[in-house]
């Protein structure tokens, strides 16, 4: 059974969404985080939905803060958990983007996944599993999980743009060639990569702005 997920959401400025844009958070923050990242955006997308779903476990302690699976060397979960959280979490965001594109009468081609940290590492989970591609996937600050199974997992293959920045002391920037390498390895053409200098684990307005422009060119505008 899916959990559903709760979104904030940003209507299109004019007024009719042509595209929409996903934002998925990172490990102990909530969609409001990443929310705002939609007001500069939207002067530049002004056919854009922007929905930011809260991740569907709440962490001890932390009453706004959301995950969207354990992390065992933070919480000392088992790797065990960690994967049956992943995949939960899969279903999850999954059953969403379905009904999100239902109820908004979109195609996948008209959908962007913007993650963020455990956001992004789920967007490149979640993306290539899923039958239809979506638009393209924007990966800041993250990792792709599970190499090994990429090649024999893949369904569909959307443009991803993997961002960094050089000073991240949380994900390692080297997790951006392994991604791209990775990716390249399973039959992905269309990869792009951005870092970010002097950027430690955050977005920096360089990076936004590569991020606006791989968008604008994914959903033809």
């Amino acid at each position: 059974m899916t959990r559903v997920l709760k979104a904030g959401r940003k209507p299109p400025k004019s007024g009719q969404a042509r595209s929409a844009v996903v934002f998925l958070h990172g490990y102990g923050a909530n969609g409001a985080d990443l929310l705002g990242l939609a007001d500069p955006l939207a002067e530049h997308l002004p056919d854009t939905l922007f929905v930011a779903p809260d991740a569907p476990e709440s962490i001890p302690g932390m009453p706004y803060g959301f995950q969207w699976f354990p992390i065992p060397w933070i919480d000392g979960s088992s790797e065990e958990e960690a994967e049956r959280g992943l995949m939960a979490a899969a279903n999850d965001l999954n059953a969403f983007l379905d009904a999100l594109m239902v109820d908004e009468d979109l195609l996948p081609e008209q959908v962007v996944l913007f993650g963020f940290s455990q956001g992004t590492m789920m967007a490149l989970h979640v993306a290539p599993r899923r039958e239809d591609a979506v638009a393209g996937v924007v990966a800041f600050s993250g990792r792709l999980l599970r190499p090994d199974l990429l090649a024999d997992e893949t369904r569909s293959r959307p443009p991803v743009l993997l961002v960094h920045g050089d000073a991240d002391d949380v994900v390692p920037v080297q997790s951006l060639p392994q991604a791209a390498e990775a990716l390249q390895g399973a039959g992905w053409r269309d990869v792009y990569a951005h870092v970010m200098k002097g950027t430690g684990h955050g977005i920096a307005p360089d990076g936004l702005s590569v991020a606006l422009a791989f968008m604008r060119d994914r959903l033809g505008l």
